[in-house]
């Protein structure tokens, strides 16, 4: 939660209107978006994440939809997107298509992982590639622009503010396996172990077990340190 607080804590006076929690999950970030006093707005494509949110009793309005395709009911005074946008293409069109929906004064927030050139991540893609050439589409990765190319396509929108952090996340021992592995394999991962056979699966993710243990080390309780970068920014239109 924290690189979602720390957005929350960077926003600006907001102007009249609700705020919308784009790619909100199963709602974690609903309980501090409530403190904000507005009417609350979730959207999500998935209607088992939406069914989660909905129990938090935070939202008072909840809309299965495609972030690229959703469309605003009334102009809201923030639109604020946790860990989201990186799974969603045509950064360069959807951007400022969400900053035209916004009220006079209003905010687009949105906080991004900014982790594909680490070894982490990288070393999945290099693996399977170097494995089974081909069989991964490459629109189907997560992944972001450039930092100075967000800066070209939102500084003449808004006032805007670019700036990324890296945490230093704890990650729990796991029964087997490599803590890094596993948290990557549910999340970055998974467009890549998809088109593969279970086997091919079994294989790769021994391959990249063997590599990553060099990269991010486990003590001897098997947990380890992760450095995890995520790019921010906002826009006050």
């Amino acid at each position: 939660m924290r690189p979602a607080l720390d957005l929350l804590r960077a926003l600006p006076a907001l102007p009249e209107g609700p705020v919308v929690d784009l790619g909100c999950g199963a709602g974690d970030v609903g309980p501090a978006l409530a403190q904000l006093g507005r009417r609350l707005e979730g959207v999500d494509l998935s209607p088992a994440m939406l069914d989660k949110a909905r129990a938090t009793g935070c939202y008072d309005a909840l809309h299965e939809a495609d972030i690229s395709a959703w469309q605003a009911e009334s102009p809201p005074a923030l639109i604020f997107s946790n860990a989201a946008l990186h799974w969603t293409h045509g950064h360069d069109i959807l951007l400022p298509r969400l900053l035209a929906m916004l009220a006079p004064g209003g905010t687009l927030a949105v906080q991004v992982p900014a982790q594909n050139n680490a070894p982490s991540h990288r070393m999945w893609l290099a693996l399977v590639e170097e494995r089974y050439p081909g069989r991964v589409d490459p629109a189907t990765i997560p992944g972001i622009l450039r930092p100075a190319e967000y800066h070209a396509l939102l500084a003449p929108q808004g006032e805007t503010a670019l700036w990324e952090t890296e945490y230093y996340q704890y990650l729990a021992p796991q029964e087997s396996g490599h803590p890094v592995r596993h948290f990557t394999q549910a999340t970055f991962a998974r467009p890549v172990l998809e088109p593969l056979t279970e086997a091919e699966r079994t294989e790769l993710i021994a391959a990249y077990e063997a590599v990553i243990r060099t990269v991010y080390p486990m003590d001897e309780s098997g947990d380890a340190l992760f450095p995890f970068r995520r790019l921010f920014f906002t826009v006050t239109v």
